[in-house]
């Protein structure tokens, strides 16, 4: 199972090393990948175990331009997705 991170300081500005530390910390966790995304004071790191989609699925993820998205979990119907996407 991947290993997900986050943190949100409403007045201070998020520190990369930080959430980097917390992903080292859960490295176990997802040996195979590793992201990170700072947008003010909220920080966001995963850890990425690879089973499905072993080259591609990168992240976090952006969608629409403001949305950022950490996910762990099995989508059934990804095919579906992947024609409309």
């Amino acid at each position: 199972m991947c290993g997900i991170a986050g943190y949100f300081l409403p007045r201070k500005q998020a520190d990369l090393a930080d959430i980097r530390a917390m992903c080292d910390q859960i490295r176990h966790r997802g040996p195979d990948d590793e992201g990170f995304h700072i947008d003010g004071g909220c920080a966001l790191g995963m850890r990425r175990l690879s089973i499905i989609d072993l080259n591609t699925g990168h992240q976090p993820i952006r969608r629409d331009g403001s949305l950022w998205v950490v996910f762990n979990g099995e989508i059934y119907n990804y095919q579906d997705f992947a024609r409309i996407s």
